[in-house]
């Protein structure tokens, strides 16, 4: 018997960032991330305060928005924060019914269920509190056949950088200050109704010198999931801590997007010189012995510096970019998956310790 999910989530809508320059920023994530610009907001639509442009590739889409007037949120935003995370938005079927199940588990309402209009139809929003700054919005677009919203303007897609072949957002991965993790797992769980998928301890990510905690929530169809990092006692500071510092509190720590071909996709990202993360080559001398059969072959995941991980489902390889502004914040992570719903616990030592050498570099360790 199939159990009624009163918050039913269709999966990601978009993710919004407020950013410095959107058009630059815009520039960047077209050319060197293969996004596409299908609309924008500003000026030229009637808009005074603001510049938007909607970024798409494959089913994810970006929303990078900057302030026009100096004195304004998003300013605000980006002088404390830097570039970063503002809005995960959700799709739901009603964006009410859904503002009404989660006011009445104790959400904050930041903006009561509202409907907007233009001539491609109706799009109704909601919006909540979550951790630090960062807020989910819920999305009802059923009824809305427009580019994204009503106020964008459609552009000109036919000259747009080729895609880096990246498909659909896999997870969103939050960092929180130190015994702030079971808060917000609770309130995923309160609030949204999604359940513990995974749960990691500082045994399960650490070093000699730094460590982290983190557990995995899902909603009711495994579409959207939200690891939870907090730092973990050390000897030095971790990554987590670093970026808690560098962002000034709690945020979205990397986005991890889908491809069906992750070899080719992170070719054309070095290519447009995307920099990632890389694991001592010792990691490759065991990867046979330690993942069993793949169908990739292990000399260019080496040579590409691309990490494998196996469970009971299957296996998955994925990598991290590094941070993409210059304070150490936000970053990326590419995933394939074959079977396998983890997260790659098996590459987190070997993370840890790129992690860590990057932070020395920085003079953050």
């Amino acid at each position: 018997m199939s159990v009624h999910d009163p918050l039913p989530i269709r999966g990601y809508d978009h993710v919004e960032f407020y950013v410095g320059n959107a058009r630059q920023a815009a520039h960047f994530y077209e050319k060197a991330f293969g996004f596409t610009p299908v609309a924008r907001l500003g000026l030229e639509t009637g808009v005074r305060d603001r510049a938007s442009y909607v970024m798409q590739q494959g089913q994810i889409r970006f929303v990078l928005t900057s302030a026009l007037v100096p004195d304004h949120e998003i300013a605000r935003h980006c002088a404390l924060h830097g570039d970063g995370v503002k809005v995960i938005a959700l799709e739901v079927g009603d964006a009410r019914a859904a503002m009404d199940v989660v006011r009445g588990r104790g959400a904050t309402i930041l903006q009561p269920a509202q409907t907007v209009a233009d001539e491609h139809g109706e799009l109704t929003t909601g919006v909540i509190a979550y951790a630090g700054d960062t807020v989910f919005k819920f999305v009802q677009r059923s009824e809305y056949r427009g580019v994204f919203a009503p106020g964008y303007a459609a552009l000109d897609v036919s000259a747009a950088a080729p895609s880096a072949g990246l498909v659909a957002i896999d997870h969103i991965v939050t960092n929180v200050p130190l015994r702030q993790m079971e808060f917000w797992a609770g309130w995923y769980r309160d609030v949204l109704g999604f359940t513990q998928l995974a749960h990691f301890t500082d045994a399960d990510i650490s070093t000699k010198y730094s460590a982290l905690m983190s557990k995995v929530m899902e909603n009711g169809t495994g579409k959207c999931k939200f690891p939870i990092n907090e730092p973990a006692e050390g000897l030095r500071k971790s990554q987590i801590d670093e970026y808690l510092e560098s962002y000034c509190g709690a945020g979205v720590q990397h986005v991890a997007m889908t491809t069906g071909d992750i070899c080719a996709t992170v070719r054309r990202l070095r290519e447009r010189n995307i920099d990632f993360l890389r694991v001592p080559d010792t990691y490759y001398e065991a990867l046979r012995d330690r993942v069993g059969a793949i169908d990739e072959d292990i000399d260019e995941l080496a040579e590409l510096g691309i990490l494998v991980d196996r469970d009971d489902d299957g296996y998955l390889l994925q990598i991290f970019s590094q941070p993409v502004q210059d304070r150490p914040t936000l970053f990326y992570e590419v995933i394939e998956r074959h079977g396998s719903r983890g997260f790659g616990v098996g590459n987190f030592k070997a993370l840890f310790v790129s992690l860590e050498r990057e932070q020395a570099r920085r003079g953050n360790l």
